[in-house]
Order: structure tokens, then C-alpha cells, then sequence
């Protein structure tokens, strides 16, 4: 008995320690790749067109005046001196000056980050419920009219882009019908329920193309898991079919889904520049277009840093639930 309680220790220490490392390795890629970003976000800037001094003084102001303010922001340093000196300073905290505001990035950029994040946790609060009952309703009537109907219609919401969807609906409630103000940012002072109300249209962009794709994730593990021996077994021992379906379908049909959605609120946070320039909302993805037309290289690398950050921290968080939650992942020690 003393052998068999040594040998599970082992196993489950064992286990614990690959599930670890395998995340240690994640993080370090992680950090990898924010590092590759930074590279490539600092050369894309570079790369834009247009003067930093002409952009910021204007068309008409003096050539002397120009240089002067290209050398007061360095600009006229060479390129590897720029970097260090950027990734240096954001390292420790300082994300820079914008050149537009002359004012510190960082509160533009956390305020940007929160708006947001508003907005994609309210819309991933939505649609992660509706796509999970709609993938497993549709699974349980596999091939009838019902299956085909959510999986046609899902699809169907997908493959529509953002801005497509987002000027129809612009049109019909906000336009026509005017049920619904088409501008996401409320007024200032205005409470919760009005701020919400002002959410409605800029969320069901984000609802229609994330519905198919976590239905058609949660109708595939949940006919899969409806097809399993554990499953077929429950049914033979007598057991009810909500208990059959939630403690052995459910259980285990919903974990891919679970992690695949934790890596889309990477995209609902920091992938809105259409669904947010089109409502005119202060997020992140406006940010960084504004400040791309404006050549403000502080905010505009700042903010796409942002959203590799949290890109990168939605994958970690998507690979630690899936390593930690399937048990087929894990690694069985030797016995």
C-alpha cells in the first residue's frame, strides 16, 4: 500500500513539474515574441512617411525650425541609438512623450486600454454563453433543421466583416429606426444603463463573428463527446440524460472551446480599430490609428506594444487553462 501511495506522489510531482516547465517554456516564448514585436513595431514606425518635425510644426514652417525640433525629439540620431533608448526607457515604466499632446503616453494609452477592454469583455461576457448553448443545442439534434439552421447562421455571421456589419446596423437602428445612439462613447456623467446603452450597437459586430466560431467549436467536442465510451457507459448504468450530458458531455466537450475562447478576448481588447473608429470610441485600436495619421511614434508604438501584450498574455492564459484542465495533456510518469 506504503508503495502504491509513493509511486501516485511521484506521478502527480511529476506531473506538476512538466506542467511547469511546459508553461516556463510559454512564458519565455512569450517574452520572445514581445521582444520580436517591439522590433518590428519600432522599424514599422520608421518606415512611415513624412517628417516627425514637418508632421507636428506643419507644411509651412521653417526648414531651421524643423531640424531644430527633430533634434530636440532625436530623430536625427541614428536608428539602433533610437531603439535603446525607447525599449530602455519603456522597460522602466516611461512609454515616452506624444509628440501630438507633449504630454506622457502612458495615461493616454491606460485610458485607451480600459475603453477597450470594456467593450470586449462585455461582448466576450456575451457571446461565449450564446455560442456554448448554440454549438451544444445544435450538437444535440445533429442533423435536423435546428443543426442546420445555427450552424448555417453562424457561419454566415462569421464571414461577414466588421465594417460591413457595423454600417448595417448603423443604418437600421441607428439611423432609421433610431432606437439606438450609433456614437459607443456616452456622455460625460452619464450612468451605467446609458453607458450600456451606448455599447449595444459596437458589441454585436464583435457577437456575430465570435457566435459561429465558438458554436461551430462547441458542436463539434459535444457530438464528439456524445459519441465516447464514457458516455455510452453512463447511458448504460441507468443515469438521467441532464446528468448523462452534464457531467460527462459537458465536462469534457467544452474544454477546447473554453481555452480556444480565452485566446479570442486577446482579439475583442486589442483588434478593434474598425468596429471603434467606426462608433467613434476612445479604445485602443482608435489610439493607434490616430496616432499613425498624426506620426506620433511614442503613442502609435506604445499602443500596438499594448496589444501584443495583451495578445500574448490571452495565448499564455489560453495554454495554462488547456494544460492545466485536460488530463490528456498531462504527461504520465513512469509507473
Amino acid at each position: 500500500m506504503s508503495t502504491t501511495a509513493s509511486t501516485v506522489t511521484r506521478g502527480a510531482s511529476g506531473n506538476t513539474a512538466r506542467v511547469a516547465a511546459f508553461l516556463a517554456a510559454r512564458l519565455a516564448l512569450a517574452l520572445v515574441t514581445l521582444w520580436l514585436l517591439s522590433v518590428l513595431v519600432f522599424a514599422g514606425g520608421q518606415l512611415l512617411p513624412g517628417d516627425i518635425g514637418r508632421a507636428i510644426l506643419g507644411p509651412l514652417a521653417d526648414a531651421r525650425a524643423v531640424a531644430a525640433l527633430n533634434h530636440q525629439l532625436g530623430a536625427d540620431q541614428p536608428l539602433l541609438t533610437q531603439y535603446t533608448q525607447w525599449i530602455t526607457h519603456l522597460m522602466h515604466g516611461d512609454m515616452g512623450t506624444s509628440y501630438a499632446f507633449r504630454e506622457p503616453v502612458a495615461p493616454f494609452v491606460g485610458s485607451a486600454l480600459a475603453n477597450s477592454a470594456k467593450l470586449g469583455l462585455l461582448a466576450f461576457i456575451i457571446v461565449v454563453p450564446l455560442g456554448i448553448a448554440g454549438g451544444v443545442w445544435a450538437a444535440l439534434h445533429e442533423g435536423r433543421w435546428v443543426d442546420r439552421t445555427i450552424s448555417i447562421a453562424g457561419l454566415s455571421a462569421t464571414v461577414v466583416p466588421e465594417f460591413v456589419s457595423s454600417i448595417v446596423l448603423i443604418l437600421v437602428f441607428g439611423v432609421w429606426l433610431q432606437w439606438l445612439p450609433i456614437e459607443a462613447t456616452a456622455p460625460a456623467g452619464a450612468g451605467a444603463l446609458e453607458q450600456l446603452r451606448h455599447l449595444i450597437l459596437p458589441v454585436l459586430p464583435l457577437v456575430f463573428i465570435f457566435f459561429g466560431y465558438i458554436a461551430r467549436m462547441a458542436r463539434a467536442g459535444t457530438v464528439e463527446a456524445l459519441d465516447a465510451d464514457y458516455t455510452r457507459t453512463a447511458i448504460l448504468k441507468g443515469l438521467p440524460p441532464h446528468i448523462v450530458i452534464f457531467r460527462h458531455v459537458l465536462r469534457n466537450a467544452l474544454l477546447p472551446t473554453v481555452t480556444v475562447a480565452a485566446t479570442q478576448l486577446g482579439y475583442m481588447i486589442g483588434g478593434l480599430v474598425v468596429v471603434e473608429t467606426l462608433f467613434h470610441y476612445e479604445g485602443i485600436g482608435s489610439l493607434i490609428y490616430n496616432a499613425a495619421k498624426a506620426k506620433d511614434f511614442p503613442m502609435l508604438e506604445a499602443g500596438v506594444l499594448t496589444v501584443g501584450v495583451v495578445y500574448t498574455v490571452a495565448n499564455f492564459v489560453a495554454d495554462a487553462l488547456h494544460v492545466t484542465l485536460n488530463p490528456r495533456l498531462r504527461v504520465r510518469s513512469a509507473e
